[in-house]
């Protein structure tokens, strides 16, 4: 027998409990705080395509079992926001960004997070975008609310921009109470502390429970 019996088991040990407590026979017990149902599936960005097969399997077996799934891209979020936007104006914000690049590489990244930033964070960003689908999701078959999962995936395309904190924040209070589960690429530092990416400084600004 060769390979470590244990290796890359985190992601389908983190799974397998959100599982269990979406099906528990009281209610989804995602999160200890009442009227407050939000959790954060943290994975290694290198499991990217691991992560999405688990997810598929899951959402397949929910769904088998009477349950409405839906799952928000934020890349597709994002770029349907940028399709809206102006040509002209997006191909300012590159042409700027390379001539400061190549001066000074900081100075381009943060010109386009300054610019970026705009069609991603706020109240108005995506967040709305996601209030709108999953309201409109719930409107579809209100009678099933107590078997309905939101997950919110594909958050490694936005990085350096993205900010998942301030997202679980502009849309809390606004979801109907459903299970919202954002999937996290990165690492967690500790309790409550995440590195989007484990590129970026640890957030610690998490109310969720964190399944890792």
């Amino acid at each position: 027998m060769t390979g470590n019996l244990f290796e890359n088991t985190s992601l389908d040990t983190a799974i397998a409990a959100l599982k269990n407590d979406l099906l528990d026979p009281g209610s989804p017990k995602i999160s200890t705080m009442r009227n407050y149902r939000f959790a954060i599936l943290q994975y290694d960005p290198r499991e990217e395509y691991k992560l999405r097969d688990r997810i598929r399997k899951l959402t397949d077996e929910l769904k088998s079992q009477g349950w409405n799934v839906l799952s928000v891209s934020l890349k597709s979020l994002f770029l349907n926001r940028l399709k809206k936007e102006d040509t002209r104006l997006l191909d300012s914000i590159i042409r700027t960004e390379k001539r400061l690049y190549d001066k000074e590489p900081d100075r381009g990244i943060n010109h386009l997070k300054d610019k970026i930033s705009l069609y991603i964070e706020g109240a108005d960003g995506i967040a709305q975008d996601v209030i709108n689908l999953i309201n409109d999701f719930t409107n579809q078959q209100p009678e099933k609310a107590d078997h309905t999962l939101i997950l919110l995936e594909r958050a490694g395309s936005l990085y350096p921009f993205f900010r998942s904190s301030a997202l679980l924040k502009h849309i809390d209070g606004k979801t109907n109470n459903l299970p919202v589960v954002l999937l996290y690429p990165g690492e967690r530092r500790d309790l409550n502390a995440l590195s989007f990416m484990g590129e970026l400084p640890a957030d610690r600004d998490y109310r969720p429970r964190i399944y890792s």
